[in-house]
């Protein structure tokens, strides 16, 4: 019998719209969880939850070129034939422009060069009072996030059949890059964290576009609501008009801003807000 893992993701158009704090405070309303956290330019998951590292491996991204200059003739070829100019005149090769396609290899007469493992990142497996996390952290200036992002979540599944937790929690990046693309696609349902700013109603915008683009189920989340109730209005306004609920919205509270700061789960803490109505019914809703 196949178990059904629901995959629950919390994303946003931009960063800084409380999307971490929202997913943490999600945390302890689930009995058998995994967690994931996407976000590999700046995981910060780890901060608060993690206890101990169980498992860590580098992930390879690409495979990038190594000339033995003792065989290579200078021929050429291998710079002639490169669309992406990572190879010099001179026979070097430019690691920030090469895409590891491979066919300065295929060209080479002389068999001077040869395509190594490139890790981009590492992962880690890490063990919390809740359950366990998955996440990674990409080696500064590299690319290929996507595929780290695609690992990590391919990791939780795993996790997650083999420890018989029903729901993986996931931190996307912010944005619409394709880390946030790797991060949606084929889960239960996609969570919206904005703002009542116009830079945040500007990126809901965009991250809705790509939620539709590939068909996931977009619910929205307003912060800190109660700083700017014109622009509310404007949310509410372009949420009816293309039939996209809004779930929640929190007010600004700062005992949330000092939990986070002393390292706690804000809805752990004595906060007026997670006993409230609102917040319950987010729970049951997001439990389904």
């Amino acid at each position: 019998m196949k178990i059904m893992v629901n995959e629950i993701a919390v994303i946003s158009g931009k960063g800084g719209t409380g999307k971490s704090t929202l997913l943490l405070s999600m945390i302890p309303y689930f009995e058998k969880i995994v967690i994931a956290d996407c976000d590999v330019d700046a995981p910060d998951l780890k901060i608060l939850l993690s206890e101990e590292i169980t498992k860590e491996e580098e992930f390879i991204g690409f495979k990038r070129p190594v000339i033995d200059y003792a065989k290579c003739r200078y021929c050429g070829l291998c710079y002639e034939k490169c669309n992406f100019d990572a190879i010099t005149e001179t026979i070097e090769v430019k690691k920030g422009l090469c895409e590891g396609c491979g066919v300065c290899d295929y060209v080479c007469p002389s068999g001077a060069i040869t395509m190594v493992d490139h890790p981009i990142g590492k992962i880690y497996q890490r063990r919390t009072i809740f359950g366990s996390m998955i996440d990674a952290r990409l080696v500064p200036g590299e690319e290929s996030s996507g595929k780290l992002v695609s690992e990590v979540r391919k990791r939780s599944k795993e996790v997650a059949l083999t420890e018989k937790a029903e729901t993986i929690l996931i931190d996307g990046s912010p944005g619409i890059a394709c880390n946030v693309i790797s991060t949606i696609s084929g889960v239960s349902k996609a969570l919206i964290v904005t703002e009542p700013t116009l830079s945040g109603i500007h990126d809901l915008k965009r991250v809705l576009s790509l939620s539709e683009m590939f068909s996931v189920e977009a619910k929205i989340i307003i912060n800190k609501y109660d700083l700017n109730l014109d622009m509310v209005e404007e949310i509410e306004k372009y949420c009816k008009e293309q039939n996209i609920d809004i779930i929640l919205k929190i007010p600004f509270e700062k005992k949330i801003v000092e939990s986070i700061s002393n390292l706690k789960i804000p809805s752990t803490c004595d906060i007026p807000f997670f006993e409230s109505s609102e917040w319950l019914k987010f729970i049951e809703y997001i439990q389904k």
